[in-house]
Protein backbone atom coordinates (compact mmCIF):
# COMPACT_ATOMS: atom_id res chain seq x y z
CA UNK A 1 0.00 0.00 0.00
CA UNK A 2 1.22 3.51 -0.80
CA UNK A 3 -0.46 6.91 -0.69
CA UNK A 4 2.31 8.93 -2.34
CA UNK A 5 3.74 8.83 -5.84
CA UNK A 6 6.12 6.00 -6.65
CA UNK A 7 9.04 8.34 -7.27
CA UNK A 8 8.74 10.00 -3.84
CA UNK A 9 11.71 9.59 -1.51
CA UNK A 10 10.38 8.00 1.69
CA UNK A 11 13.50 8.42 3.82
CA UNK A 12 12.58 10.49 6.92
CA UNK A 13 14.16 13.93 7.03
CA UNK A 14 16.83 14.48 9.67
CA UNK A 15 17.46 18.18 10.21
CA UNK A 16 20.94 18.35 11.72
CA UNK A 17 20.46 21.92 12.91
CA UNK A 18 17.18 21.61 14.79
CA UNK A 19 18.17 18.28 16.34
CA UNK A 20 21.26 19.85 17.92
CA UNK A 21 19.25 22.92 18.92
CA UNK A 22 17.15 20.64 21.11
CA UNK A 23 20.23 18.99 22.62
CA UNK A 24 21.66 22.42 23.45
CA UNK A 25 18.39 23.44 25.11
CA UNK A 26 18.43 20.30 27.24
CA UNK A 27 22.03 20.96 28.25
CA UNK A 28 21.22 24.54 29.28
CA UNK A 29 18.32 23.31 31.41
CA UNK A 30 20.57 20.74 33.08
CA UNK A 31 23.84 22.65 33.49
CA UNK A 32 22.84 26.32 33.16
CA UNK A 33 23.50 28.77 30.33
CA UNK A 34 26.95 29.69 31.63
CA UNK A 35 28.22 26.14 31.24
CA UNK A 36 26.98 25.64 27.66
CA UNK A 37 28.33 27.05 24.40
CA UNK A 38 25.50 27.19 21.88
CA UNK A 39 27.11 27.71 18.46
CA UNK A 40 24.17 26.18 16.60
CA UNK A 41 21.52 28.82 15.98
CA UNK A 42 21.80 30.42 12.54
CA UNK A 43 20.09 33.65 13.55
CA UNK A 44 21.56 36.90 14.82
CA UNK A 45 21.52 37.24 18.61
CA UNK A 46 22.32 40.15 20.89
CA UNK A 47 25.10 40.19 23.49
CA UNK A 48 22.37 39.52 26.07
CA UNK A 49 21.44 36.25 24.36
CA UNK A 50 18.18 37.41 22.81
CA UNK A 51 17.12 37.15 19.18
CA UNK A 52 18.15 40.38 17.48
CA UNK A 53 15.19 42.28 16.05
CA UNK A 54 15.57 45.62 14.32
CA UNK A 55 13.26 48.18 15.92
CA UNK A 56 13.00 50.06 12.62
CA UNK A 57 11.51 46.94 11.07
CA UNK A 58 9.12 45.82 13.77
CA UNK A 59 7.84 49.25 14.78
CA UNK A 60 6.94 49.72 11.12
CA UNK A 61 5.21 46.35 10.98
CA UNK A 62 3.21 47.03 14.14
CA UNK A 63 2.02 50.37 12.80
CA UNK A 64 0.51 48.83 9.67
CA UNK A 65 -3.28 48.85 9.76
CA UNK A 66 -4.86 45.51 10.70
CA UNK A 67 -6.76 45.36 7.44
CA UNK A 68 -3.52 45.66 5.47
CA UNK A 69 -1.93 42.92 7.56
CA UNK A 70 -4.90 40.65 7.03
CA UNK A 71 -5.62 41.13 3.35
CA UNK A 72 -4.16 39.41 0.33
CA UNK A 73 -1.33 41.01 -1.57
CA UNK A 74 -2.23 42.89 -4.76
CA UNK A 75 -0.85 40.06 -6.89
CA UNK A 76 0.58 36.60 -6.40
CA UNK A 77 3.79 37.99 -7.91
CA UNK A 78 4.02 40.60 -5.14
CA UNK A 79 2.91 44.15 -4.53
CA UNK A 80 4.21 46.64 -7.13
CA UNK A 81 5.96 48.85 -4.57
CA UNK A 82 7.58 45.79 -3.02
CA UNK A 83 8.81 44.61 -6.42
CA UNK A 84 10.32 47.99 -7.25
CA UNK A 85 11.92 48.38 -3.84
CA UNK A 86 13.36 44.85 -3.95
CA UNK A 87 15.09 45.62 -7.26
CA UNK A 88 16.33 49.00 -6.04
CA UNK A 89 17.60 47.66 -2.73
CA UNK A 90 19.21 44.45 -3.94
CA UNK A 91 20.79 45.59 -7.18
CA UNK A 92 21.51 49.12 -5.94
CA UNK A 93 21.89 50.46 -9.47
CA UNK A 94 24.51 47.88 -10.40
CA UNK A 95 22.71 46.21 -13.32
CA UNK A 96 21.26 47.35 -16.64
CA UNK A 97 19.82 43.95 -17.53
CA UNK A 98 16.12 43.32 -18.11
CA UNK A 99 14.60 42.41 -14.77
CA UNK A 100 11.42 41.15 -13.12
CA UNK A 101 10.51 40.21 -9.54
CA UNK A 102 8.45 37.37 -8.12
CA UNK A 103 7.68 37.57 -4.39
CA UNK A 104 8.53 34.34 -2.57
CA UNK A 105 8.30 32.84 0.94
CA UNK A 106 11.84 33.74 1.95
CA UNK A 107 15.00 33.09 -0.01
CA UNK A 108 14.17 29.39 0.21
CA UNK A 109 11.10 29.93 -1.95
CA UNK A 110 13.19 31.75 -4.54
CA UNK A 111 15.81 28.99 -4.76
CA UNK A 112 13.23 26.20 -4.75
CA UNK A 113 11.10 27.82 -7.44
CA UNK A 114 14.17 28.34 -9.61
CA UNK A 115 15.44 24.77 -9.64
CA UNK A 116 11.92 23.33 -9.95
CA UNK A 117 11.16 25.34 -13.07
CA UNK A 118 14.53 25.23 -14.81
CA UNK A 119 15.35 21.51 -14.69
CA UNK A 120 13.57 18.38 -15.93
CA UNK A 121 13.22 15.32 -13.66
CA UNK A 122 16.38 13.24 -13.84
CA UNK A 123 18.58 16.21 -14.77
CA UNK A 124 21.41 17.46 -12.58
CA UNK A 125 21.70 20.52 -10.34
CA UNK A 126 25.20 21.86 -9.63
CA UNK A 127 25.96 23.01 -6.06
CA UNK A 128 29.06 23.49 -3.88
CA UNK A 129 30.26 20.43 -1.96
CA UNK A 130 30.09 22.51 1.23
CA UNK A 131 26.64 24.07 1.20
CA UNK A 132 23.32 24.64 2.90
CA UNK A 133 21.78 21.19 3.12
CA UNK A 134 18.41 22.22 1.73
CA UNK A 135 19.83 22.62 -1.79
CA UNK A 136 20.29 18.86 -2.03
CA UNK A 137 16.92 18.24 -0.38
CA UNK A 138 15.17 20.45 -2.92
CA UNK A 139 16.84 18.51 -5.70
CA UNK A 140 15.82 15.22 -4.14
CA UNK A 141 12.20 16.24 -3.80
CA UNK A 142 12.08 17.16 -7.49
CA UNK A 143 13.84 13.98 -8.65
CA UNK A 144 16.98 15.82 -9.73
CA UNK A 145 20.51 14.54 -9.46
CA UNK A 146 23.19 16.65 -7.77
CA UNK A 147 26.77 17.34 -8.89
CA UNK A 148 29.05 19.08 -6.40
CA UNK A 149 32.07 21.25 -7.12
CA UNK A 150 34.92 21.64 -4.66
CA UNK A 151 34.54 25.07 -3.11
CA UNK A 152 38.14 25.98 -2.32
CA UNK A 153 41.58 25.79 -3.83
CA UNK A 154 43.72 26.98 -0.95
CA UNK A 155 42.15 30.23 0.19
CA UNK A 156 40.40 30.97 -3.12
CA UNK A 157 37.31 29.80 -5.01
CA UNK A 158 38.10 26.54 -6.76
CA UNK A 159 37.58 27.66 -10.33
CA UNK A 160 39.07 24.49 -11.82
CA UNK A 161 36.66 22.20 -9.98
CA UNK A 162 33.74 24.50 -10.75
CA UNK A 163 34.48 24.44 -14.47
CA UNK A 164 35.16 20.70 -14.57
CA UNK A 165 31.89 19.93 -12.79
CA UNK A 166 29.94 22.11 -15.20
CA UNK A 167 31.56 20.39 -18.19
CA UNK A 168 30.74 16.94 -16.81
CA UNK A 169 27.08 17.89 -16.43
CA UNK A 170 26.99 19.52 -19.88
CA UNK A 171 28.05 16.22 -21.39
CA UNK A 172 24.82 14.66 -20.06
CA UNK A 173 22.18 17.36 -20.60
CA UNK A 174 21.37 20.42 -22.68
CA UNK A 175 20.88 22.85 -19.80
CA UNK A 176 23.19 24.03 -17.04
CA UNK A 177 21.57 25.07 -13.73
CA UNK A 178 23.89 25.95 -10.86
CA UNK A 179 23.85 27.60 -7.45
CA UNK A 180 26.47 29.99 -6.14
CA UNK A 181 25.80 31.14 -2.57
CA UNK A 182 27.68 34.45 -2.38
CA UNK A 183 28.55 36.72 -0.65
CA UNK A 184 28.75 35.58 3.00
CA UNK A 185 28.61 31.91 2.02
CA UNK A 186 26.70 29.56 4.29
CA UNK A 187 28.44 27.87 6.09
CA UNK A 188 32.03 29.06 5.48
CA UNK A 189 31.70 32.85 5.41
CA UNK A 190 33.60 33.11 2.13
CA UNK A 191 32.90 35.92 -0.34
CA UNK A 192 34.13 35.80 -3.90
CA UNK A 193 36.25 38.58 -5.38
CA UNK A 194 35.07 40.60 -8.34
CA UNK A 195 37.76 38.93 -10.47
CA UNK A 196 36.43 35.50 -9.50
CA UNK A 197 32.94 36.57 -10.50
CA UNK A 198 34.21 37.91 -13.82
CA UNK A 199 35.85 34.57 -14.57
CA UNK A 200 32.67 32.68 -13.65
CA UNK A 201 30.57 34.82 -15.98
CA UNK A 202 33.09 34.52 -18.84
CA UNK A 203 33.06 30.73 -18.44
CA UNK A 204 29.24 30.55 -18.34
CA UNK A 205 29.14 32.60 -21.53
CA UNK A 206 31.36 29.98 -23.16
CA UNK A 207 29.04 27.25 -21.90
CA UNK A 208 26.07 29.13 -23.34
CA UNK A 209 27.40 28.65 -26.87
CA UNK A 210 26.10 25.08 -26.68
CA UNK A 211 23.82 25.03 -23.61
CA UNK A 212 21.17 27.18 -21.95
CA UNK A 213 22.54 28.39 -18.61
CA UNK A 214 20.75 29.43 -15.41
CA UNK A 215 22.81 30.85 -12.56
CA UNK A 216 21.04 30.98 -9.19
CA UNK A 217 22.81 33.46 -6.93
CA UNK A 218 21.68 32.91 -3.34
CA UNK A 219 22.38 36.18 -1.48
CA UNK A 220 20.64 35.34 1.80
CA UNK A 221 23.25 37.03 4.02
CA UNK A 222 24.35 39.89 1.75
CA UNK A 223 23.00 42.64 3.98
CA UNK A 224 25.35 41.58 6.77
CA UNK A 225 28.44 41.89 4.61
CA UNK A 226 31.21 43.87 6.26
CA UNK A 227 31.61 45.87 3.03
CA UNK A 228 28.22 47.57 3.06
CA UNK A 229 26.94 48.71 -0.33
CA UNK A 230 30.24 47.73 -1.97
CA UNK A 231 29.26 44.08 -1.48
CA UNK A 232 26.73 44.55 -4.30
CA UNK A 233 29.20 45.88 -6.87
CA UNK A 234 29.77 42.40 -8.32
CA UNK A 235 26.28 42.54 -9.83
CA UNK A 236 27.86 44.66 -12.57
CA UNK A 237 29.56 41.46 -13.77
CA UNK A 238 26.13 40.01 -14.61
CA UNK A 239 25.66 42.64 -17.30
CA UNK A 240 28.24 40.74 -19.37
CA UNK A 241 26.08 37.60 -19.67
CA UNK A 242 25.14 36.34 -23.11
CA UNK A 243 21.55 36.11 -24.27
CA UNK A 244 21.59 32.37 -23.44
CA UNK A 245 22.42 32.95 -19.77
CA UNK A 246 19.85 33.93 -17.14
CA UNK A 247 20.58 34.96 -13.56
CA UNK A 248 18.12 34.49 -10.70
CA UNK A 249 19.02 36.36 -7.53
CA UNK A 250 17.42 34.77 -4.46
CA UNK A 251 16.84 37.50 -1.87
CA UNK A 252 15.83 36.89 1.75
CA UNK A 253 13.95 39.63 3.59
CA UNK A 254 13.81 37.12 6.44
CA UNK A 255 17.56 37.65 6.97
CA UNK A 256 17.94 41.28 5.92
CA UNK A 257 15.07 42.46 8.14
CA UNK A 258 15.76 40.05 11.05
CA UNK A 259 12.25 38.71 10.44
CA UNK A 260 12.91 35.01 9.95
CA UNK A 261 9.39 33.85 10.69
CA UNK A 262 7.62 36.30 8.38
CA UNK A 263 8.86 34.27 5.37
CA UNK A 264 9.22 36.87 2.69
CA UNK A 265 11.75 37.17 -0.11
CA UNK A 266 12.09 37.58 -3.84
CA UNK A 267 13.33 35.89 -6.97
CA UNK A 268 14.88 38.67 -9.05
CA UNK A 269 14.98 37.51 -12.67
CA UNK A 270 17.73 38.94 -14.88
CA UNK A 271 18.37 38.38 -18.59
CA UNK A 272 20.04 40.08 -21.52
CA UNK A 273 16.83 40.20 -23.55
CA UNK A 274 13.25 41.13 -22.77
CA UNK A 275 12.12 37.79 -24.23
CA UNK A 276 14.41 35.91 -21.84
CA UNK A 277 13.17 37.59 -18.71
CA UNK A 278 9.52 37.41 -19.83
CA UNK A 279 9.77 33.65 -20.35
CA UNK A 280 11.02 33.22 -16.79
CA UNK A 281 8.35 35.55 -15.43
CA UNK A 282 5.44 33.73 -17.10
CA UNK A 283 6.52 30.33 -15.77
CA UNK A 284 7.49 31.60 -12.32
CA UNK A 285 4.27 33.52 -11.75
CA UNK A 286 2.20 30.45 -12.61
CA UNK A 287 4.36 28.39 -10.29
CA UNK A 288 3.81 30.92 -7.49
CA UNK A 289 0.07 30.85 -8.02
CA UNK A 290 -0.01 27.06 -7.99
CA UNK A 291 2.29 26.63 -4.98
CA UNK A 292 1.81 29.34 -2.35
CA UNK A 293 -0.70 31.63 -4.10
CA UNK A 294 0.11 34.76 -2.09
CA UNK A 295 2.96 36.20 -0.04
CA UNK A 296 2.67 37.86 3.38
CA UNK A 297 1.18 41.27 2.59
CA UNK A 298 2.29 42.83 5.87
CA UNK A 299 5.91 41.76 5.35
CA UNK A 300 5.96 43.26 1.87
CA UNK A 301 4.38 46.51 3.05
CA UNK A 302 6.83 46.71 5.96
CA UNK A 303 9.79 46.28 3.60
CA UNK A 304 8.50 48.91 1.18
CA UNK A 305 7.85 51.38 3.99
CA UNK A 306 11.31 50.90 5.49
CA UNK A 307 12.97 51.28 2.09
CA UNK A 308 11.00 54.39 1.14
CA UNK A 309 10.68 56.19 4.46
CA UNK A 310 13.15 54.81 7.01
CA UNK A 311 16.22 53.62 5.12
CA UNK A 312 18.78 55.77 7.03
CA UNK A 313 17.43 54.56 10.39
CA UNK A 314 17.41 50.96 9.17
CA UNK A 315 20.99 51.17 7.89
CA UNK A 316 22.26 52.73 11.11
CA UNK A 317 20.54 50.14 13.30
CA UNK A 318 21.67 47.23 11.15
CA UNK A 319 25.26 48.50 11.09
CA UNK A 320 25.53 48.04 14.86
CA UNK A 321 24.90 44.33 14.38
CA UNK A 322 27.25 44.13 11.41
CA UNK A 323 29.95 45.64 13.62
CA UNK A 324 29.12 43.19 16.39
CA UNK A 325 29.28 40.26 13.99
CA UNK A 326 32.68 41.43 12.79
CA UNK A 327 33.96 41.77 16.35
CA UNK A 328 32.89 38.19 17.07
CA UNK A 329 34.42 36.77 13.90
CA UNK A 330 37.65 38.74 14.34
CA UNK A 331 38.05 37.40 17.87
CA UNK A 332 37.29 33.80 16.96
CA UNK A 333 39.57 33.78 13.91
CA UNK A 334 42.43 35.46 15.78
CA UNK A 335 42.28 32.88 18.53
CA UNK A 336 41.79 30.02 16.05
CA UNK A 337 44.93 31.10 14.22
CA UNK A 338 46.86 31.31 17.49
CA UNK A 339 45.66 27.86 18.54
CA UNK A 340 46.27 26.25 15.14
CA UNK A 341 42.57 25.47 14.61
CA UNK A 342 42.07 25.21 10.85
CA UNK A 343 39.10 27.00 9.28
CA UNK A 344 37.93 27.44 5.71
CA UNK A 345 38.72 30.90 4.30
CA UNK A 346 36.35 33.33 5.99
CA UNK A 347 35.61 36.86 4.78
CA UNK A 348 32.30 37.82 6.40
CA UNK A 349 28.97 36.43 7.48
CA UNK A 350 27.11 34.46 10.13
CA UNK A 351 29.27 31.33 10.27
CA UNK A 352 32.84 30.07 10.47
CA UNK A 353 33.48 26.45 9.48
CA UNK A 354 36.32 24.28 10.77
CA UNK A 355 37.97 22.23 8.04
CA UNK A 356 38.35 18.45 8.43
CA UNK A 357 37.41 15.13 6.86
CA UNK A 358 34.02 13.65 7.66
CA UNK A 359 35.32 10.78 9.81
CA UNK A 360 37.11 13.23 12.08
CA UNK A 361 34.09 15.53 11.99
CA UNK A 362 31.75 12.85 13.34
CA UNK A 363 34.01 11.94 16.27
CA UNK A 364 34.80 15.57 16.97
CA UNK A 365 31.17 16.68 17.00
CA UNK A 366 30.38 14.08 19.63
CA UNK A 367 33.44 15.04 21.68
CA UNK A 368 32.43 18.71 21.58
CA UNK A 369 28.95 17.91 22.88
CA UNK A 370 30.50 15.89 25.71
CA UNK A 371 32.13 19.18 26.74
CA UNK A 372 28.85 21.11 26.32
CA UNK A 373 29.90 22.80 23.07
CA UNK A 374 27.14 22.52 20.48
CA UNK A 375 27.84 23.01 16.78
CA UNK A 376 26.49 21.77 13.43
CA UNK A 377 28.02 19.10 11.21
CA UNK A 378 28.37 20.06 7.55
CA UNK A 379 30.14 18.26 4.73
CA UNK A 380 33.88 18.28 5.49
CA UNK A 381 33.57 20.44 8.54
CA UNK A 382 32.00 21.81 11.70
CA UNK A 383 29.92 24.98 11.48
CA UNK A 384 30.30 27.52 14.29
CA UNK A 385 27.46 30.05 14.44
CA UNK A 386 29.28 33.17 15.60
CA UNK A 387 26.10 35.11 14.77
CA UNK A 388 24.38 33.85 17.91
CA UNK A 389 27.26 33.82 20.43
CA UNK A 390 28.06 36.77 22.70
CA UNK A 391 31.68 37.87 22.78
CA UNK A 392 32.29 36.40 26.23
CA UNK A 393 31.35 32.96 24.87
CA UNK A 394 33.52 33.46 21.78
CA UNK A 395 36.55 34.39 23.88
CA UNK A 396 38.66 31.31 24.55
CA UNK A 397 36.41 29.03 22.51
CA UNK A 398 38.88 28.35 19.70
CA UNK A 399 41.56 27.17 22.13
CA UNK A 400 39.05 24.87 23.87
CA UNK A 401 37.91 23.47 20.54
CA UNK A 402 41.49 22.85 19.40
CA UNK A 403 42.29 21.00 22.63
CA UNK A 404 39.27 18.76 22.13
CA UNK A 405 40.15 18.20 18.46
CA UNK A 406 43.61 17.02 19.46
CA UNK A 407 42.02 14.20 21.46
CA UNK A 408 40.15 12.77 18.47
CA UNK A 409 42.24 13.64 15.39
Amino acid sequence: MSFVKDSANRTPIVDTVFAVVELAKEAKAKYGDDQVVDAVIGSLYTEEGKLATLNTVFSTLKNIDDAHLAKYAVSFTGNPDFQKDAIDWVLDGNSDLYKEVIATPGGTGAVGMSIENCLEPGQTLIIPEIAWGSYALMAQMNNFEVARYSLFDGDHFNMSSFKATCKEVMAKQERLVLIINDPCHNPTGYSMSEDEWKEVIAFLNECSKTHDVVLINDIAYIDFSYRGAYAKKYFTCFDEISDKVAVIVAFSISKSMTSYGLRCGAAILLAKTLEGVEELKVVFEKSARATWSNINNGAMEMFATVMEEKKPEYLAEKQKYVDLLKARSDLFLKEANEAGLKTYPYKEGFFVTLAMDNDTRDKYHEALMNEQIYTVKVNKGIRVAICSMPLDKVKGLAARMKAILDTVA
